[in-house]
């Protein structure tokens, strides 16, 4: 993320960034260490401060805020996939945002390839269409129905289709938002971190806002909201 940031001249406060953004992630673990609120203040006021020590003020502003942006964006948003093991059965519901979200990711890439005409978002994305984001929604749904008998978890296939869809769409958002902010820096991937694939975002940023929507949906569950499916 802050290798994208600094390809548009910004200069983020990187290490800071680094440490902070693996501090959110492991917060489930530790949180009465770093609780959230402390994390989120310190994350906030921290590189104010180291600002405005620097001699070189011009920037500072955009610095401290793509700072922040890179903690919140990777950091908080992938903190939930961590949250998400703590829950009832949640090894499994683990398992199942991410296979589910794997599923939807191969079948949007292929049926695309395969089928795509119409585009879905032509000045953000331009290789996606709505062929396989429609695909994606049925790998996804596909994936999450085998999952109730694999998993063994109490769902009804109502809510495995639900969670399917949730999964998909969420998950096709969050590789459109990598994609807008690939465009916005003019870059092409956001690392070159894994060879022939890009970087770190570009394999999990279907999973970064998939896991956040499976973790609302798993509370749902539990709490009862989804039994009328």
């Amino acid at each position: 993320f802050y290798k994208m940031v600094a390809a548009s001249k910004v200069s983020p406060l990187t290490y800071f960034g680094l440490i902070w953004t693996l501090l959110f992630i492991l917060n489930p673990h530790f949180d009465y260490l770093f609780p959230m609120p402390l994390l989120l203040t310190s994350a906030v006021v921290l590189p104010l401060i180291w600002l405005l020590l620097c001699r070189k003020k011009e920037g500072a502003f955009a610095s401290w805020a793509w700072t922040i942006a890179g903690i919140l964006y990777v950091g908080w948003l992938l903190s939930y996939l961590v949250a998400l093991r703590y829950l009832d059965d949640g090894r499994n519901w683990l398992f199942w945002a991410l296979l589910a979200t794997f599923g939807s990711d191969t079948a949007a890439y292929f049926a695309g390839r395969a089928l795509g005409r119409h585009r879905l978002a032509l000045h953000i994305s331009p290789n996606k269409t709505w062929e396989g984001a429609i695909a994606g929604v049925f790998g996804a749904t596909i994936v999450s129905l085998v999952l109730v008998t694999i998993l063994s978890l109490p769902v009804s296939y109502g809510q495995a289709i639900l969670l399917g869809l949730v999964i998909s769409v969420f998950g096709q958002l969050g590789d459109l938002v990598e994609s807008l902010l690939k465009r916005n820096m003019g870059v092409k991937d956001s690392s070159t971190a894994i060879s022939g694939h890009g970087g770190f975002l570009d394999r999990m940023d279907s999973v970064v806002f998939a896991g956040v929507a499976v973790y609302y949906c798993v509370l749902a569950y539990n709490a009862g909201w989804l039994n009328w499916l």
